[in-house]
């Protein structure tokens, strides 16, 4: 196990350092062009698994890193170049995880490699657990599995929304209902093969901010798979099952597993990090606005009202940093969350960058506003990180229900 540490090793700032430069070379100048046009950007994403960023080896490096840094340290570099161009890089990664979480050696090395394809070929993934009727109260999930013992097949009916890639991605990972009497407790999660009859996109949205990242439905009908894309397997499934079944007849007891939740209590710190890279990114530009306006023949930065938002600014960034560190220090060392502590990470960060984005426009004032300058993206952008993944009022309630344990 790693001690904690403040300071990035030799090899993590050389990964940092690349990441930035990709993200300042490639991504910031072509920003505001896929922001615009609203569509993945796939020849970014291509470069990106050129030079090895998109792809299975790099982030199971990153995954592993024994201090835990190495996810967060990526999603702030990737973010902070542009969010929905990164979202879009990194998007991938939830379906991942949701294999990593849940599945068995045999299903990682099988279908993780097929959700990046290769520099030449490039694919994505797509997680897909929300629903029209079921986003923050996962126990509302109507998407059903039903299993066909003589076929040994799956079949899955329903429609998911806000999926990242849905519809587009190569596989997908899709939580569904296998025994309504259990609730959120008798969920699981499938792998969806490329190409399988039944599943199509529905809805693509049109977004406040991510724009660059393609957020859509994905419908189910009569969409059969194999036996073996239940993720874990079936025996383990029927075990986990039987367990939540003695505990809802003796009336409650020991927590169960859900397969959605586990997928996002791995992801919380990451999605922080997401946030961090947005706020510094407004916080800079902010910054080096402040350091050249020069009005009343000073520089705004002169000014106490100014001076004294960058301060809270900066603070608030650092602060929201180092609750993500120590959270995904904690994941990797096998440190329980105690006092919900991916949560607090994911919260925190996420009100930041809402809060810093919006300073950052007001200290550009009127430019601000515009889109000429960047902060008004990011503001935009920084919308979202209060609501997926578990809404701030989800994470309030998770903390909250920890503190009282």
């Amino acid at each position: 196990m790693a001690e904690f540490t403040f300071e990035l090793n030799d090899d993590q700032r050389e990964v940092r350092d690349w990441l930035h430069g990709f993200a300042a070379d490639v991504m910031r100048p072509a920003a505001a062009e896929w922001d615009e046009r609203e569509e993945t950007p796939w020849p970014i994403i291509q470069e990106a698994a050129k030079l090895g960023i998109y792809s299975l080896d790099f982030y199971a490096q990153q995954f592993f890193d024994p201090t835990g840094l190495g996810v967060p340290m990526t999603m702030e570099e990737l973010f902070w170049g542009d969010a929905g161009i990164a979202l879009s890089i990194v998007g991938t990664g939830l379906a991942a995880v949701g294999v990593l979480a849940n599945g068995t050696e045999e299903q990682i090395g099988t279908w993780v490699p097929q959700m990046y394809g290769d520099a030449n070929d490039v694919k994505v993934a797509a997680f897909c657990s929300s629903e029209p009727d079921a986003g923050s109260d996962v126990a509302s999930m109507r998407t059903r599995a039903v299993y066909d013992e003589a076929k040994d097949e799956w079949v899955l009916n329903g429609t998911k929304t806000w999926a990242t890639n849905g519809g587009i991605a190569n596989v997908h990972v899709v939580v569904a209902v296998v025994d309504p009497e259990l609730g959120s407790k008798g969920h699981a999660s499938f792998i969806v093969p490329p190409h399988t009859p039944g599943l199509s996109q529905g809805q693509k949205f049109q977004k406040h901010g991510i724009r660059a990242s393609h957020t859509a439905e994905v419908v189910l009908e009569d969409v059969r798979i194999p036996g073996s894309c239940l993720l874990g397997g079936k025996d383990k499934l029927d075990e986990r099952l039987a367990r939540a079944r003695e505990k809802a007849k003796a009336g409650g007891g020991e927590r169960v597993k859900n397969a959605a939740m586990a997928t996002f209590e791995a992801s919380r710190p990451a999605v922080g990090a997401m946030a961090v890279g947005t706020a510094r990114a407004a916080y800079e530009v902010a910054l080096d606005y402040a350091k050249t306006r020069v009005q009343f023949g000073r520089p705004i930065i002169e000014n106490q009202g100014v001076a004294f938002q960058l301060a809270d600014m900066a603070t608030q960034i650092d602060a929201a940093r180092l609750m993500v560190w120590r959270a995904s220090w904690m994941a990797t060392a096998g440190k329980p969350f105690t006092k919900a502590e991916g949560s607090m990470s994911k919260l925190y960060a996420s009100e930041v960058a809402k809060t810093v984005t919006a300073q950052a426009i007001q200290i550009l004032g009127g430019n601000g506003y515009t889109r000429e300058y960047p902060v008004e993206r990011m503001h935009r952008d920084a919308a979202i990180y209060t609501i997926f993944e578990g809404t701030s009022e989800i994470q309030r309630m998770v903390i909250s229900r920890a503190l009282g344990k």
